[in-house]
C-alpha cells in the first residue's frame, strides 16, 4: 500500500445543493478527498416535479418552498464559511417550461445553478457509483422524483446515458392502467431511449426510493447489517419482495427505521418499477449505492491520482486518526502481522487486512466496558465506502477476535464463507498479539518479527526486547498458531 493510500489529503469544506424533482437537498462535505465525509445533510420536500408532471410547469407553492430552502442554505453556508458550492438542477427544472425563470430566482440568491441534461445526470450518477465501487461493471439505475436514468459502466468509463420520465412522482399515474399497461409503458420508454442491457449484468441502484426498498428487503431477510450501501440482492429475492409490495397500500406498511413516511408511501410504486426493470434487464444481481449524483460531482473533480486510491483505506485512515491511531502505525502493524495472511498462491485481501488492522487498533483505545458494541457499530453500521457485505462481516469478526472472542454471531455465519471468517479471525488475533507484545511502538516492531517457518509460527525478538515476552504474549502466540494450524515458538 502506497503512502498516498494511507494518508489521503483532506477536502476543504465543500457543499453540493441538488434541486431535484422531489427534494431540495444541501450536503456539506469534509474529510479525506477519496472518501468524503458528510458533515451536514438536510433536505426540504418541495415536490417540484409533481406539478411538472401534471401541467408542464413548476408550481407556485412548490417553487416558493424550494426558494425558501435555498435562502436558508445560503445563510447556513455563510455561517459555516463554505466558499465552494455546486448547485445542480435536474429533471423537474429541466422539463418545466418556466424552469429558466426559476433558475433566475436561484441566481438572485447568490448561487450559480447548473442545469444538467438527462445524459449529464445519468453520467454524473454513474461516476458516483464508480467512485464507491472501483472497477464496477454493469448498469447504473438512478431513480429520482421526476426521472429514471440508466447508463452502462465498464471499470472506469460509462456510456449510453439516458433519462426517462419514470420518476417516483410519475409512477402512480402510470400504474393506474394496471400492471400490464404499466409494464408496457416502461417498455416503450426503454425502446424510445434505444436502451437494452446485457443479461446477467450487475444493476447498481441509486436514489432514496431504491435505498428505501433495500431497507425494506433487509428487514424482510432479517439482515445483520442495516446500512443499505453495498447491500446485494439476487434478482429472484428482489422480485419476490417487490411482488409483496406492489399490491400493498402505503398505509398498511409498518414504519421502518431509516425510511421516511414519504419514502414508505412510494414503496409500492418503486417496487412495481423495479420488478419491471428486473424482468426487462435480466440482471445477475442488484447492488444498492448511497453514492450517486452528488458524490459523482466530487468524483469528477478528483485528480487521477486520488481516484486511484482505495476508498476503504482512505476512509479508515481518516477515521482511526481521529481515534488517535496514526495511519503509519496501522501500516507497520499490518506488515508485522503478514504471517497471518493466507500463503502465497491463495487470494489475499491486503487492502482489507490493512483497514481491519487499523480498525482493531482504534477499538483498543475505547474504554473496555464499551468495546462490546464496537464491532457491531463500527464494522456493521458505520458507512464504509468500498466495503460490501463480505468486507463488513470480516471487519466485525476480526474485531471480535481482537477482543478475545472467537464465537461468531449466528446472523453473520450465513453471510460469509467459513474460510473467510477464519481468515478475519487470524487478522484480529495477530493484531492482538502485536499490541500486547509491543504496544505497537515502532521500535518494538522493527526489532522483532512474526514468521511462518515450516510447521511453526515463530516470534523472533532482539535480546534488548526479550523482557517483553511474558505469559500473556506466549498465550496469544499459541492461540494464533493453533488457529493457523501451527505450533508456536519464541526465538
Amino acid at each position: 500500500m502506497t503512502t498516498s493510500d494511507r494518508r489521503s489529503p483532506r477536502i476543504p469544506l465543500r457543499a453540493i445543493i441538488d434541486i431535484g424533482s422531489n427534494t431540495v437537498r444541501l450536503v456539506i462535505y469534509g474529510g479525506p478527498v477519496r472518501a468524503p465525509e458528510v458533515l451536514h445533510n438536510e433536505k426540504v420536500t418541495a415536490r417540484l416535479g409533481k406539478s411538472v408532471a401534471e401541467s408542464g410547469l413548476l408550481g407556485r407553492r412548490a417553487s416558493a418552498t424550494a426558494l425558501a430552502a435555498l435562502a436558508r442554505y445560503r445563510v447556513l453556508l455563510s455561517l459555516r464559511g463554505v466558499d465552494r458550492v455546486d448547485v445542480v438542477a435536474t429533471a423537474a427544472v429541466r422539463d418545466a417550461a418556466n424552469g429558466p425563470a426559476f433558475l433566475e430566482k436561484v441566481e438572485g440568491l447568490g448561487f450559480a445553478p447548473r442545469l444538467l441534461s438527462g445524459e449529464q445526470e445519468a453520467v454524473t450518477s454513474a461516476h458516483g457509483v464508480l467512485g464507491a465501487f472501483p472497477g464496477a461493471r454493469g448498469i447504473v439505475g438512478d431513480l429520482g422524483g421526476g426521472s429514471l436514468e440508466l447508463v452502462d459502466i465498464d471499470g472506469d468509463s460509462c456510456r449510453h446515458g439516458v433519462s426517462m420520465p419514470l420518476g417516483t412522482l410519475r409512477l402512480a399515474a402510470l400504474r393506474a392502467g394496471g400492471d400490464r399497461g404499466f409494464g408496457q409503458s416502461v417498455g416503450r420508454a426503454l425502446k424510445k431511449a434505444d436502451w437494452a442491457a446485457e443479461p446477467g449484468s450487475t444493476l447498481y441502484l441509486v436514489g432514496g426510493s431504491l435505498r428505501a426498498f433495500a431497507r425494506y428487503a433487509m428487514s424482510r431477510l432479517d439482515w445483520a447489517i442495516d446500512d443499505p450501501h453495498g447491500f446485494e440482492l439476487n434478482p429472484v429475492d428482489a422480485l419476490r419482495i417487490a411482488k409483496t409490495l406492489v399490491r400493498r397500500k402505503p398505509e398498511t406498511l409498518r414504519p421502518l427505521p431509516g425510511i421516511s413516511t414519504s419514502r414508505m408511501n412510494s414503496l409500492p410504486d418503486t417496487a412495481a418499477l423495479l420488478a419491471v426493470l428486473i424482468r426487462r434487464l435480466a440482471p445477475g444481481k442488484l447492488v444498492f449505492s448511497a453514492w450517486g449524483l452528488r458524490e459523482g460531482i466530487l468524483y469528477e473533480d478528483m485528480p487521477v491520482g486520488i481516484r486511484g486510491q482505495d476508498p476503504l483505506v482512505a476512509g479508515m485512515s481518516a477515521f482511526v486518526q481521529e481515534q488517535g491511531i496514526p495511519a503509519q502505525i496501522g501500516a507497520m502493524v499490518a506488515g508485522w502481522t503478514v504471517a497471518a495472511s493466507p500463503p502465497a498462491g491463495i487470494e489475499r485481501r491486503e487492502r482489507l487486512r490493512l483497514a481491519t488492522t487499523m480498525l482493531c487498533l482504534a477499538a483498543a483505545t475505547v474504554e473496555p466496558n464499551l468495546r462490546g458494541d464496537i464491532a457491531r457499530d463500527w464494522a456493521l453500521r458505520k458507512r464504509w465506502i468500498g466495503a460490501g457485505t463480505t468486507e463488513r462481516v470480516m471487519l466485525a469478526v476480526a474485531m471480535l477476535a481482537h477482543s478475545g472472542r472467537l464465537d461468531v454471531p449466528p446472523q453473520l455465519l450465513t453471510l460469509v464463507p467459513p474460510a473467510s471468517l477464519r481468515e478475519a479471525q487470524a487478522w484480529g488475533l495477530a493484531t492482538r498479539l502485536c499490541r500486547r507484545f509491543s504496544t505497537c511502538a515502532p521500535h518494538g516492531l522493527t526489532e522483532s518479527s512474526l514468521t511462518v517457518e515450516g510447521e511453526r509460527l515463530v516470534l523472533s525478538v532482539q535480546p534488548a526486547l526479550a523482557a517483553l515476552v511474558n505469559e500473556g504474549v506466549e498465550r496469544d502466540l499459541k492461540v494464533l498458531a493453533a488457529h493457523l494450524g501451527l505450533k508456536s515458538q519464541v526465538r
